[in-house]
């Protein structure tokens, strides 16, 4: 049995590593702003303890930490306001955050820190996403000396509660059309158990430390093609209207607007890269 420390535990991606690892009986520290927000089948889990916490403060990290064996780092976001080389949000998010935690672990000495970051992350990325997750990288990188590191980068994960097939499944349910940005973009999208069954491998294999692995499914779709099946799979097959690279961009500029933001601009940046291994 380990004792692992699950930062984003409660995420969607969170909730199926958290149930593999406590499959294996070991001790699962999740920390949460919100403990009474927190799904109830995490709840329920015998081994998981969720822990009011700010991963923010110092002294907050160091007691969670305390007797750790391993740190899993899953915290990710799609939205910021603008900057560059990204804006204030992702720089939180996707560089300080992991910088913190890096010399969190350090000074506790936990060794074992696997990270998730996202398909397509580098300096010169289009999106400003793609580019703080590529600098996030690049900080735990550079503490990485006395750290066991390894890096993941899944493409779009799918699954129960995803945010991404579900979103658009929804939409079609009352929309009479859809009006379908970057159509063409190029995903290989990757079911979460095989997400969190390859965190869970990396634990157990010496070889992964120090590697980097990108996660896909086995084949690549269309965000058209993804969109089209969303609507069949719900009842509810929409026609679709694609929008080239300018109409993307204004459709994007209105979304940001509402609540919800299913869509932002910069979104439409990381779609000009295809998501693909």
């Amino acid at each position: 049995m380990a004792r692992i420390c699950l930062i984003g535990g409660s995420g969607f991606i969170g909730r199926h590593i958290a149930e593999q690892l406590s499959r294996r009986q070991d001790q699962i520290i999740i920390p949460t702003r919100n403990r009474e927000k927190a799904k109830r089948d995490l709840i329920m889990l015998p081994t998981v303890d969720l822990i009011p916490a700010d991963i923010r403060d110092e002294h907050t990290l160091d007691a969670l930490l305390a007797g750790c064996d391993v740190l899993i780092n899953l915290v990710g976001i799609l939205h910021s306001r603008s900057g560059r080389p990204y804006g204030p949000q992702f720089a939180e998010a996707h560089v300080a955050l992991p910088r913190r935690l890096a010399a969190a672990c350090v000074r506790n000495g936990v060794r074992r820190l696997i990270h998730l970051s996202a398909l397509g992350a580098s300096a010169d990325a289009p999106s400003q996403y793609l580019r703080s997750k590529a600098a996030g990288e690049q900080a735990l990188r550079e503490a990485a000396g006395p750290l066991e590191l390894t890096l993941f980068r899944p493409s779009v994960v799918f699954g129960p509660d995803d945010q991404f097939l579900n979103a658009f499944a929804r939409l079609q349910r009352f929309l009479p059309f859809m009006l379908l940005a970057m159509p063409e973009a190029r995903f290989q999208p990757v079911y979460v158990e095989d997400v969190a069954r390859a965190v869970l491998a990396s634990l157990a294999e010496d070889q992964s430390i120090g590697q980097t692995y990108e996660l896909v499914g086995p084949r690549v779709y269309s965000l058209r093609e993804l969109v089209s099946y969303a609507g069949r799979l719900c009842g509810h097959p929409r026609p679709i209207a694609g929008l080239g690279l300018g109409a993307s961009m204004l459709l994007a500029s209105v979304m940001e607007c509402l609540p919800g933001r299913i869509l932002s601009r910069d979104n439409v940046r990381s779609m000009r890269r295809d998501n693909v291994s």
